[in-house]
């Protein structure tokens, strides 16, 4: 998983939150994000804190789940619940999830963050390696979403959001079970659309580009990775994590009422 910022820097694209959108049917939602102490996840987090959601995330890092709440409280938002487990454990990820809609309600907004892209060539890839890959990567999302549709199905509908990746569309390497997995999102994305539809779930696929987190700042973004992306992306921008949050609370808004069962690109125009 990703390692932490030094503190102030992680929430940075907060500032100017005045310039975007609010979604009053996201006040006082109860919202799960996996992986939310760091990278994408925490500032999905924080977005929906400043919307007036009831955030709770799952992390497996106790250190930076901590430090995510105390930058939040410190920039005068509510704390968010954070519950330290591996989504790995499938029981452990249940009982994570039982606890938020027992602390603050039922479960409205599901967004299924966690990940890791651990690199390796395939050749060195084993089979606990590969497995390890998917159950951090792809079967959280089943479950977790199997675990939050009785009670969205209940209360009338909810929203489901799953993390895929660029790299399952362009020409990455080193990352077989990575992006087996992001592509199996995808394919997960469209078949509990349609099977929850009719509960009034949505299910969406937010599908984001090479993102500016700390931890890509941190040694994998080289001169020569942001010379490629100027070449391969539409827009020579550096998108950062707040551009993915933005997407993922509209998706779980009502303004997007009718958008289910669809992979929705973020990536500067690379693809």
């Amino acid at each position: 998983m990703e390692s932490g910022p030094a503190p102030g820097e992680r929430d940075a694209d907060l500032d100017g939150l005045e310039h975007f959108a609010r979604y009053p049917s996201l006040s006082e939602r109860v919202v799960v994000v996996t992986g939310g102490a760091t990278g994408i996840g925490a500032s999905i987090v924080a977005h929906f804190c400043a919307q007036g959601s009831a955030v709770a995330f799952i992390d497996v890092a106790a250190a930076q789940a901590r430090q995510r709440c105390d930058d939040l409280a410190s920039r005068g938002l509510p704390a968010p619940l954070a519950l330290i487990a591996d989504v790995r454990d499938v029981a452990a990820l249940r009982d994570a999830l039982g606890r938020v809609e027992a602390t603050l309600g039922p479960i409205a907004v599901l967004v299924n963050n966690a990940a890791n892209d651990r690199r390796m060539p395939s050749s060195e890839v084993s089979v606990s390696d590969w497995d390890d890959a998917v159950a951090t990567n792809l079967r959280p999302h089943f479950f977790a979403a199997q675990a939050v549709a009785p009670a969205m199905a209940a209360n009338g509908g909810g929203s489901i959001i799953n993390l895929g990746s660029v790299s399952a569309h362009t020409n990455f390497v080193h990352l077989a079970a990575y992006i087996a997995s992001k592509a199996g999102i995808e394919g997960l994305t469209r078949t509990l659309a349609r099977e929850l539809g009719p509960a009034g779930i949505r299910v969406n696929c937010v599908i984001p580009g090479w993102i500016m987190t700390e931890r890509q700042r941190g040694g994998l973004v080289t001169a020569e990775v942001l010379a490629a992306l100027d070449a391969a992306q539409s827009l020579t921008i550096r998108l950062a994590p707040a551009d993915v949050a933005r997407l993922v609370l509209w998706l779980a808004a009502e303004d997007s009422r009718g958008a289910t069962g669809q992979g929705w690109v973020i990536d500067a125009g690379w693809m």
